[in-house]
């Protein structure tokens, strides 16, 4: 039995559209899963103008007509937003609006077993805040959208290679205080289970330090012998694969070269900038700890090119590979 992956309609103002349209054009996309397009039918009807594609796809307007019988997508239409109140390029409510309340209905899809993952093309946190977004970001509005209790946080994934965050959209000046040896633990195994879930057997995972040259002994900062490497010793007690911490400049070296599987973070950036070097046009951004599998392309909504049909769609494509991938090892695992 094929997958039911939802594919959510990103900001309206953004190249969302165009790349969900590129998605449907590719043959080996659609024979993957059941594919069910949450968006406002005449957001997604301007990113295919945009692009030139007419893909085929069932229009419906409740969930109970969904019918795959012929292997056409279905396109839930939440007819919600104008698109030209959302014009291309600019931050607006409007569209910030419509993204939430897309992808709430894809959660609540995924929540009910209608659907077995959600990929979404990309999001606008800005409009999303202005729209009363009310969390630190998608993810964190996703767990309280769903009422969800377990751990949560996101990883970036670029051909194999993961990266982790102990903390994630916080001021810089604030991470060294957020860094305890319970939450880098929790972090570490949060780590492990994930990419066990993504078909990894014993996931080899490198931590990185906070401060340079992992602090130089004491001599620039103690985080790395107060707090990070007594965290690593703790998770390795846990019978996890772990190793660090390295300084930052040199660890994605080792991932890259794959004597490691993840790397964890301790900042947002610490990982972004190197793991997006390694390959930006490849970048996957996975919505970690949720019940389902959610995935995402790692860029933004590239407002400077929206409406030029100059996306590239590799990184949506991964990101829905990505969450076809994860929702069939999650039915392997439960049969």
């Amino acid at each position: 039995m094929k997958t039911t992956i939802a594919l959510v309609q990103g900001d309206a103002a953004g190249i969302g559209a165009e790349l969900l349209a590129k998605l449907l054009d590719d043959e080996q996309v659609r024979n993957r899963a059941k594919l069910l397009i949450i968006s406002d039918e005449r957001v997604f009807r301007a990113g295919c103008e945009v692009t030139g594609l007419s893909p085929t796809v069932r229009r419906i307007s409740q969930v109970g007509d969904m019918d795959f019988s012929d292997g056409l997508p279905n396109l839930l239409d939440l007819p919600d937003i104008d698109p030209r109140d959302a014009p291309l390029g600019k931050v607006s409510v409007a569209a910030g609006g419509a993204v939430l309340r897309c992808f709430g209905r894809a959660l609540e899809l995924a929540q009910a077993g209608t659907v077995d993952g959600v990929c979404f093309m990309p999001f606008n946190k800005e409009a999303m805040h202005r729209a009363g977004l009310g969390s630190e970001d998608e993810l964190q509005w996703a767990k309280k959208h769903l009422n969800y209790p377990g751990h949560v946080g996101e990883f970036n994934v670029i051909d194999g290679m993961w990266n982790a965050r102990v903390t994630s959209h916080v001021p810089l000046r604030e991470v060294a205080d957020l860094l305890t040896i319970d939450r880098i633990v929790a972090s570490i195994a949060f780590a492990d289970v994930t990419l066990k879930a993504a078909g990894f057997d014993e996931p080899r995972i490198a931590v990185a330090a906070l401060n340079p040259h992992a602090g130089d002994g004491g001599q620039i900062g103690r985080e790395e012998i107060d707090t990070i490497a007594p965290a690593v010793e703790r998770a390795r007690e846990l019978k996890i694969h772990v190793d660090g911490p390295f300084p930052s400049d040199t660890l994605y070296i080792k991932v890259r070269d794959k004597q490691y599987d993840c790397a964890v973070s301790m900042y947002h950036d610490q990982g972004q900038i190197a793991i997006k070097l390694l390959g930006f046009h490849m970048g996957v951004t996975v919505l970690g700890g949720l019940p389902f599998p959610v995935a995402t392309p790692a860029h933004g909504t590239a407002f400077d090119i929206a409406g030029t049909n100059s996306a590239r769609v590799e990184p949506a494509r991964r990101a829905f590979m990505m969450a076809c991938d994860m929702a069939e090892n999650r039915k392997k695992a439960a049969a």
